[in-house]
């Protein structure tokens, strides 16, 4: 079957709410707000489309989204196809099975496995939210001086606070902990969280755990229907603070850094 170069967002949209809980970010990707920085990739069948994988091409090193449902063999089959129009270097987010076919022109510079959590329950989060404010760009020293402390290295889009959903708790004047989002989209009704930071020598006292939940709140409160996170396997920390908050693990794969052979 051709390779194909979807662009209507309801024809994508149909193929990512069969599973909406694993596909959040790619379902907030077609948001006005990010839909020009993206590519998406699939085949047709009969005249529909059967499978679809996401280019985001905002960051340097553009992302390939490919989180697998059902047989992982359907994906790696449209991945095989579409080989020879993705970037090099690339980052993956992509079910483990599908790397054996990304492996035929690239090579992996880095990887960890990852978990996709959904919030289930909200009860949870409306008893544990923390008192927090809204950040904007008028705080954004105070965030960059947080995630250098806290966070360095992290993936953060200063134009993410136009989204009006990043929240802080300040201490003695401080900011002390922050939570965000990775995509916001009222539109398609999915949130990620993403960007959680706390001072280092603030942790274990709840502080991420009350800011996310506030978090949660504000997004339940703009008629976000699906919440989700990424989250490293190996954080069993994070884990545990996510699952405390009502968040159940949806979906395994894989983040790598890949390069060319």
């Amino acid at each position: 079957m051709p390779l194909v170069e979807l662009r209507d967002r309801r024809t994508i949209a149909a193929l990512l709410q069969r599973n909406p809980r694993a596909h959040v970010y790619e379902l907030g990707d077609l948001d006005d707000f990010y839909w020009p920085d993206t590519r998406w990739l699939g085949w047709e069948a009969g005249g529909q489309p059967e499978q679809v994988v996401l280019l985001y091409t905002r960051p340097e090193v553009p992302v390939l989204l490919a989180i697998a449902d059902g047989p992982a063999s359907t994906m790696a089959d449209l991945l095989e196809a579409a080989l020879d129009v993705l970037p090099a270097p690339l980052y993956v987010h992509a079910t483990a099975p599908l790397f054996e076919t990304l492996m035929r022109r690239y090579r992996v510079e880095a990887a960890a496995p990852h978990l996709k959590l959904a919030l289930g329950t909200t009860e949870l989060v409306r008893r544990q939210a923390a008192p927090v404010e809204v950040l904007g760009r008028d705080d954004l020293p105070a965030i960059m001086a947080l995630y250098d402390d806290a966070y360095p290295g992290t993936w953060f889009e200063p134009r993410q606070l136009a989204t009006g959903r990043y929240v802080g708790i300040r201490q003695e004047g401080r900011l002390a902990c922050i939570a965000g989002v990775h995509v916001y989209s009222p539109t398609w009704g999915v949130a990620a969280l993403g960007n959680v930071a706390t001072s280092p020598e603030l942790r274990g006292r709840g502080l991420a755990r009350g800011a996310c939940a506030a978090l949660c709140c504000l997004l339940l409160g703009d008629g976000i229907e699906t919440i989700a996170l990424n989250v490293r396997r190996d954080n069993e920390a994070a884990i545990r603070a996510y699952t405390r908050l009502g968040f159940e693990q949806v979906a395994e794969y894989v983040e790598a850094s890949l390069v060319a052979r």
